[in-house]
C-alpha cells in the first residue's frame, strides 16, 4: 500500500466528484468494515466515516480518501488499502469536532502514512 496524499482520492478508485457515498458498504483488504455514515468533500481533507456497527462496539471511524482504492457504484462498494486490524488501530474517532482539529488530523495522516511505509 502506498498512500502519497492521504485526504485525496487517487486516480483510478472510480470517484465521481460529488457522488453521495452514504450507505455504501466498505472493505478491506480482509473483509467488510463497515458503512459509510457520511464524507467530507472538502477540498485537501476529504474523508469518510465509516460506521463499523459491532464489529469495533459501534463505533465510526475516520478513513481518508487516500485509503481508498475502489468505488463501486453499482454494488455500492468501497475498497480499502489496508487491513480490519489497521482500520481498527487507527486513532480513535469520538466526535466531528475532530474532522477540523489539526492535531487529530495530523495523527490520523501520519497512521496512515506509517502503514505505507511499513508494507513497502
Amino acid at each position: 500500500m502506498t498512500i502519497d496524499r492521504p485526504w485525496r482520492y487517487e486516480p483510478g478508485t472510480g470517484h465521481t466528484e460529488g457522488e453521495d457515498l452514504t450507505g455504501f458498504a466498505v472493505e478491506a483488504t480482509d473483509g467488510v468494515v463497515g458503512h459509510v455514515d457520511r464524507q467530507a468533500d472538502s477540498l485537501g481533507m476529504r474523508h469518510l466515516i465509516v460506521d463499523t456497527g459491532v464489529w469495533v462496539f459501534g463505533k465510526s471511524v475516520l478513513i481518508p480518501a487516500g485509503v481508498v482504492t475502489g468505488i463501486d457504484t453499482r454494488e455500492r462498494r468501497i475498497t480499502l488499502a489496508c487491513s480490519k486490524e489497521e482500520v481498527k488501530a487507527a486513532p480513535l474517532f469520538r466526535t466531528d469536532r475532530e474532522t477540523l482539529d489539526p492535531e487529530y488530523l495530523a495523527k490520523v495522516d501520519a497512521y496512515y502514512r506509517r502503514l505505507s511505509q511499513s508494507g513497502e
